[in-house]
């Protein structure tokens, strides 16, 4: 049995930017926020943390910054992976001296992979990597799938921990318990989906939605695994409604939007992504009210 990074609620946190670049006195105030409602654990400059629009240095000092400020309380997992496998190798030699505690590594985009090609991919980044790193899979947004026969493969692999899955698909999530048992844990990458994938084994989330609501994603995920079975689906089926307005446009536009309504940071995005339509924006901030969040 691997160590697990974290149990419960992972925030994959948005990063506050402006025309001058990241607002690092509202990232700090955020950061500071969520530790303090009880989150389990930290994502920096992964999908919703905009780290793909990120320049290198803006990237770097994301990084850099969380893990200084979040000062060890929680668990930082940077998100290094790239479909330039040379970059991700680089950024993750980076994480690593600054202190990150574990990498996350998104299956690459755009040129996509073989399955034999995304073994020898994350096998390159975990062989220079000296914390644990964990496979990010998103067909959705790379069109590629990382299938549960190779999640066995590279289980294998000492620094290789866990997978953040976000396929959506459920009978997959099945398979990869099934084919890995303990040398892999399960984070569901679908906010509507923490209680079905923790039902087959998973040990939580890496969430959008706990940028609003930290306190009560990491209570859902607890309860589960504290045998409050209950508890845990009624709080799913509760915020479903405010999952799918976080969710009608491309993420991270809604969080953004959401986020700045609670005054944690500028609507501010990079093209290509661009400000919710006003329709999308009005159900959003309905749904954050009768999800009890007050703004």
């Amino acid at each position: 049995m691997k160590n697990t990074v974290f149990l419960g609620a992972a925030t994959a946190i948005v990063t506050p930017l402006n025309e001058k670049g990241i607002d690092f006195n509202a990232f700090g105030k955020l950061i500071e926020w969520q530790i303090a409602e009880g989150i389990d654990a930290i994502v920096v400059a992964g999908t919703t943390g905009e780290g793909s629009t990120l320049t290198d240095e803006e990237h770097k000092a994301a990084i850099k910054f969380c893990v200084d400020t979040v000062a060890g309380r929680v668990p930082v997992i940077a998100g290094t992976g790239s479909n330039d496998i040379a970059y991700a190798i680089s950024l993750t030699k980076y994480a690593c001296e600054v202190g990150a505690d574990a990498m996350l590594l998104v299956t690459p985009y755009y040129n996509k992979a073989t399955q034999n090609g995304l073994i020898k991919s994350f096998t390159a980044v975990a062989d220079i990597s000296t914390k644990p790193c964990i496979l990010y899979n998103v067909p959705s947004r790379t069109g590629c799938n990382l299938k549960p026969e190779t999640c066995a493969i590279l289980a294998k692999h000492p620094n290789i921990v866990a997978i953040k899955e976000a396929s959506g698909d459920i009978s997959q999530v099945a398979a990869i318990s099934r084919l890995c048992g303990d040398e892999l844990d399960i984070y569901s990458g679908n906010d509507d989906q923490i209680v079905p994938v923790m039902s087959l084994g998973g040990k939580g989330v890496i969430s959008v939605l706990s940028n609003l609501l930290p306190r009560e994603t990491s209570q859902m995920c607890h309860s589960y695994l504290t045998g409050d079975v209950e508890t845990a689906r009624d709080m799913q089926l509760k915020y479903l409604p405010l999952i799918d307005s976080l969710f009608c446009e491309v993420n991270p536009i809604p969080v953004k939007a959401a986020m700045s309504a609670m005054g944690y940071c500028d609507n501010y995005l990079r093209l290509p992504l661009t400000a919710m339509e006003s329709a999308n924006e009005q159900r959003l901030l309905c749904d954050m009210r009768e999800a009890g969040i007050k703004f």
